[in-house]
């Protein structure tokens, strides 16, 4: 009962805070090492869960969300896909090399995130345009790839690249975020439903707090400062990178 009960709060916590623009990984997946579950279950496991935080932030976000079908349905076939192919790899391949580079690409993404304000006006002085046509592509390609791969930050990195690709404002660019990584979640989870057994009696209790807490996660990315919000998104980013860092040296 105490477990499911330690699923059930860490889940609605990281649900809101990941639906709020932060990083699930901060809370579920070291819930996930206390309930019982070994690195890569729980990686596995609290992915699984994870997929209740799509349809709970797109309850909460459907302001924000108005007028963005034909961007997602441009987009989510490639973090589908680029999912799908990180899964794959994390069932096959060793996590030991990936696992030191990914601490240097979350910290990359959040001091990204920090400067995406001036990123963007340099982009936009150019001719114009922005981000050149294959920027968004191949990060939100790479994003995904590390989200079905590994996930801790993914959601960091998919909201620097969206701010600076797409010049949204916060509360959009986090919102689309959710839905894009709800559709990546579920490709990966495809292949670890197949291929690697997942312990139902935690990603259940956890499943049911990310459902709560992520429809409340985008309501208070409409009460706080966007920039309030960027930097401090970003600040969680960076200390997630150190932790990271610190667990592969």
């Amino acid at each position: 009962m105490l477990r499911v009960v330690l699923l059930l709060v860490a889940g609605a916590v990281s649900g809101m805070v990941g639906s709020a623009g932060g990083t699930t990984s901060l809370i579920a997946y070291p819930a996930m090492l206390a309930a019982g579950l070994t690195p890569l279950a729980a990686n596995v496991t609290s992915a699984v869960a994870f997929l209740a935080n799509w349809p709970g932030s797109a309850l909460g976000g459907r302001p924000e969300l108005s007028g963005q079908g034909p961007w997602l349905r441009r987009w989510s076939p490639l973090a589908g896909l680029a999912s799908a192919l990180g899964a794959g790899l994390l069932l096959v391949t060793p996590a030991t090399a990936f696992n030191r580079i990914a601490p240097f690409l979350l910290a990359l993404a959040a001091v990204a995130l920090l400067a995406q304000p001036r990123i963007s006006a340099w982009l936009a002085r150019g001719d114009g345009t922005g981000a050149p046509r294959g920027v968004l592509p191949i990060s939100l390609g790479l994003c995904a790839l590390y989200d079905g791969y590994w996930g801790a930050g993914a959601g960091i990195m998919t909201l620097s690249v969206l701010m600076i690709t797409t010049g949204l404002r916060f509360a959009q660019a986090n919102a689309l975020k959710n839905m894009v990584l709800g559709i990546a979640d579920a490709a990966c989870c495809a292949v670890f439903l197949v291929f690697w057994p997942v312990d139902w009696a935690a990603a259940v209790p956890l499943g049911l707090g990310i459902l709560l807490g992520s429809a409340l996660g985008p309501a208070v990315t409409r009460r706080v400062p966007p920039a309030a919000a960027r930097i401090t998104s970003a600040c969680i980013g960076l200390g997630l990178a150190v932790c990271l860092w610190a667990g592969v040296t």
